[in-house]
């Protein structure tokens, strides 16, 4: 593996941690709801708006494909960000560690059908990467009035593969 290339790991809370958050019904279910019919996995994203208010957006993304060439980062400083997929269908998350302002390194993972992600606040991300159609994700991030959004374009690109 050169420098440049990333193989794309399965997405789990341990590895993703540093990052965020993985949404899925692993495990027991915190509480039984709605007269014993439904499972309810209670609180697991550490939503952060800051001094704005959280919001839902639907996004409809174009699929990529792997391999995967990995040129931009972004990240949001004033909240987090979460990742809901709204098909059976896995897709692609790339993160990176802040270093000194830009991103060091990213990593790579592949998410299974029915996880979705929170990134926490000010991590590098790259784009909304979805490896089938439909591509529809409801958003749950910040609305606010000050900017929230950080771009940061590679000067070689990293090459994410399976």
């Amino acid at each position: 593996m050169s420098r440049f290339e990333i193989t794309a790991q399965p997405l789990t809370q341990d590895a993703f941690a540093p990052f965020g958050d993985v949404l899925e019904c692993a495990g027991d279910p915190d509480k039984i709801i709605n007269a014993g019919m439904c499972g309810r996995y209670h609180d697991r994203a550490q939503l952060d708006f800051g001094d704005a208010r959280g919001g839902i957006s639907l996004f409809q993304a174009q699929p990529r494909a792997l391999p995967y060439a990995l040129d931009l980062l972004e990240r949001h400083p004033e909240g987090s960000q979460a990742f809901i997929p709204m098909s059976e269908h896995g897709f692609l998350v790339t993160v990176a560690p802040d270093e000194g302002g830009r991103p060091g390194v990213p990593l790579a993972f592949l998410t299974a059908p029915g996880q979705g992600i929170n990134l926490h606040r000010g991590v590098w991300h790259g784009v909304l990467t979805p490896l089938h159609l439909p591509g529809l994700f409801a958003v749950v991030d910040r609305i606010g009035e000050t900017p929230n959004l950080e771009e940061f374009f590679l000067d070689r690109p990293y090459v994410v593969v399976p």
